[in-house]
Formats: C-alpha cells, structure tokens, sequence
C-alpha cells in the first residue's frame, strides 16, 4: 500500500472479491516534503495507507527497508551514472526490494498471495505464470518486472490489468473515495526529490573533484568544448548542454575513463543494433520466432527484432559476463542508452529482458555474424 491510488482501489477490489486483506507499506526513502506536520513519525504516504487500512478495517504493516535500500538500490544508482551509464533503479527495486519484502512478509503473516496496484496482466500457460502488459497502454508497467521471478510472480494479483486508470478513478469515486479518486501521483523516482544532479551531488559532495571538468568531443573525436563534469549527461540529450553549436546538438556516447561528452546530430542516434547482458528468458520460444519486439526505455515504442548470442569480446568493458545477446533492430532505434532496460515482447507478452550494456565494439560483433552467416 502506497497511500495513492492504484493500491486503494486494488484494497477495495479485494475486500469486495471476498480476500483477507493485510496492508503493508513499504518505508525506502523519506523526502523532507513528505513531512507536512510538526513531529510526525511517518512520511506522508505511509500515514494516508495507515488511515485507509483503519478505515477499511484491515490490519496495516511498514516494512522499515531504508538502510538496505540505500547499500544497494542508491548505491547502484549512484555507481552506474559515476562508469557512464543511466541507471533504471524501478527495474532493479522491484525484484530485489517490492516483491521479496511481499513474499517475507506474506509468508511470515500467513498469506498465500500477495497484489500490487501495478498495470500489469498475468495469465498461467503450461502451469506456469506469464506477464502481458496492461490493458491500459498508457499505464502498462510491464517495463519494470522482467527481473522478477516466477516463483514470485505464481503467487501474484495484479487487479489493474485489465483496467484503465480512469476508470480506477471511477471505481474509487462510487466507492466514496472522492479525494483519493481525484489526487494526483507521483511519476519520478521515489528517493529523487528534484533532480538527479542534484542528488548525486547530495550523496557524492565531492562529485565535481572526483570527476573534474571534461572534454565535448564530435563523432570524429575532436574537441569542440568543456563541459562539467560526464554524470551530468545521459545518451540523447539536448537541452542543459551549455554549449552552442549554431545547430541541435545530442549527446551520443558518454566516456567515463576519459571523462568526455560526445555530441552530434539527431541522425547519429539513430543504429540498427546494439548489446545487451544479464539477459534473462522468460518464454525461450519466442526468441526464435519472427514476431520479437524489443522497447529500450519505458514507454519506447517496441521495435522489431532478431536476438544472437555472442561470446563477449571485450569484458573489461561488461565485466562478470561470458556472454552478451546481439539485438538487430527491423528498424532504426534512436538512442541506445547503456543502463536501461531492453524488455522483449511477442505482442503484449513479455518473454525476456536484459540491461543495455557497453556498445564497445559493436562493429565487430556484426562483423563476425555476418561472416559466420554468410560461410553458412
């Protein structure tokens, strides 16, 4: 229960199915803005969740993670923008945080299932659970949950799948939850109150020493101008770049060892491949059909696809990995950002992800497929 409204109206869904319901908050993060009265114990959101589980007469629990939360979800964070790469903390949260600490606690309390406010559908096929995105395209949070289980999700309610978000409101309203149905929600980062610049300075105060002013190169390598400092970047932006060059510029490639920037045209983001690793299968088949799509950020529109497994070449650059997957893309991708996500799909069934990963070398990777294909 996070207080909002996905978790309320998914609450009442329940109690109204017939389902014991037991409440539970989870605590990762306080934000001083979410403190509005003198003396308050608990943020904001774990007091709305405590009051509706009052008033709905069920009992309510706050699982207390923020220690552990901050030693591996912020500390990746953190270490991801610091080698060069922009980090999807939702993605990795989910698996090692949201839904291990429901399992915990669901076992610990007796409960067989646990359900989440997420817009998401599960189906059971062949015994066992598959993932589809939500009705609802522009709420489907599919994206995030390629990491977690199956055994985890076997025990899975997700009651939002097959709705809309206006119509949760709805339901919320009939229900006589007028200002819930009508409250607003919350779409950045749960521990960034701002922006992310300024949180890794909080948390680094040594950031600007540590990486020190950088270089802005062209495609070709040349310098064309300083800039602050790499983590301030990500791949594809445009905007904040405090240089100007008579004509748009984005940023293409971080270098961290190098501490450079490079910048060029909305044409140079395009690419027709890219690497990915830690790849994980959730419908093996599907990888070997012709119907694959791939979306390479949240809310990305799927592209078509082709998956190749390659030894990797270069592990200094994806260390602890033997092997990476080769995506082809059907069309050109713009973008390509090592750090986020790469969720596969064969229409709105999630079969697989992976984490975009270094593109180091990519040329030769497409080099050696092309030669093995064409000595077959």
């Amino acid at each position: 229960m996070s207080g909002g409204i996905d978790s309320s109206a998914v609450c009442l869904m329940l109690l109204a199915q017939g389902y014991k319901v037991v409440g539970l908050t989870m605590r990762v993060w306080d934000l001083p803005r979410q403190f509005t009265s003198p003396g308050q114990e608990y943020p904001d959101f774990i007091m709305e969740a405590k009051s509706l589980a009052d008033r709905l007469g069920i009992p309510h629990h706050v699982a207390d993670e923020r220690a552990a939360f901050k030693d591996v979800v912020v500390r990746n964070f953190i270490d991801e923008y610091l080698e060069g790469r922009t980090p999807n903390p939702c993605v990795m949260c989910n698996p090692l945080f949201k839904f291990r600490v429901l399992v915990e606690w669901a076992d610990k309390l007796g409960c067989d299932s646990i359900a989440t406010g997420h817009y998401v559908r599960l189906k059971h096929e062949a015994g066992r659970p598959a993932l589809y995105c939500g009705l609802d395209a522009r709420k489907d949070q599919s994206y995030f949950l390629w990491r977690v289980g199956q055994d985890v999700l076997s025990r899975c309610i997700f009651p939002l799948g097959e709705m809309r978000k206006e119509d949760v409101r709805d339901y919320l309203e009939r229900e006589g939850f007028a200002m819930k149905a009508h409250g607003g929600e919350s779409m950045e980062v749960c521990f960034i109150d701002k922006d992310y610049r300024d949180f890794l300075r909080e948390q680094v105060p040594d950031l600007d020493r540590r990486v020190g002013e950088g270089k802005f190169v062209d495609a070709q390598g040349r310098t064309i101008g300083a800039h602050r400092g790499f983590p301030y970047f990500t791949i594809g932006q445009r905007k904040g770049l405090g240089i100007a060059l008579g004509q748009p510029a984005y940023v293409l490639r971080l270098n961290a060892r190098k501490n450079t920037v490079m910048l060029g045209s909305a044409e140079d983001l395009n690419a027709w491949a890219m690497l990915v690793a830690g790849g994980k299968m959730a419908d093996e088949a599907a990888f070997a059909g012709d119907r694959l799509m791939v979306r390479i950020r949240y809310r990305g529109q799927p592209i078509p696809c082709r998956v190749s497994r390659v030894a990797n070449r270069f592990p200094d650059e994806v260390p602890g990995e033997e092997e990476l997957w080769l995506v082809r893309f059907g069309e050109q991708a713009s973008a390509v950002t090592p750090g986020q996500s790469a969720v596969f799909y064969v229409d709105d069934k999630l079969v697989g992800g992976a984490c975009i990963c270094s593109q180091k070398g990519l040329q030769a990777y497409l080099l050696d497929e092309d030669e093995s294909a064409d000595a077959v």
